[in-house]
């Protein structure tokens, strides 16, 4: 079983609309947000590792579903795993929880690692392979 990686956060005023809860979009950078806290957990600062790795992540896609709705100054914490670490590909699960356990969106996104600097696919480096991977499902 893979381990699940939490970050908490709490939901800001701007990130809300008229009726105090949370945007639609604001979601997806929650879910950067998990994924940037993952890498400087497992592997440093995303760009200090990217540079030092020599290559960079696009994202290619991304899926929202909604559960419920997170409202202003509320708790949640950001859970994350990896769906998928393939060769040059890697799927990120990220659910997003209130701290009463109800779970409010689920979704993932799939990055393609590329080269440093450029947009030629790249293998996942050795190094990032093992550290991601107590988290790969």
């Amino acid at each position: 079983m893979a381990t699940e990686f939490h970050h908490r956060l709490r939901v800001r005023f701007a990130e809300c609309d008229p009726q105090g809860i949370v945007f639609n979009s604001r979601y997806l950078e929650y879910f950067d947000i998990a994924i940037t806290e993952l890498w400087r957990e497992t592997i440093g600062p995303y760009q200090e590792a990217t540079e030092r790795l020599g290559i960079d992540l696009v994202v290619a896609e991304a899926r929202i579903r909604y559960l419920a709705p997170l409202r202003f100054d509320e708790e949640f914490d950001l859970v994350v795993s990896l769906a998928r670490l393939g060769t040059t590909g890697i799927t990120t699960a990220i659910a997003i929880e209130r701290v009463d356990g109800v779970r409010v969106a689920e979704g993932e996104i799939r990055h393609v690692v590329v080269r440093f600097g450029g947009i030629e696919k790249a293998a996942i480096p050795a190094e990032l392979r093992a550290a991601l991977e107590p988290y790969a499902t």
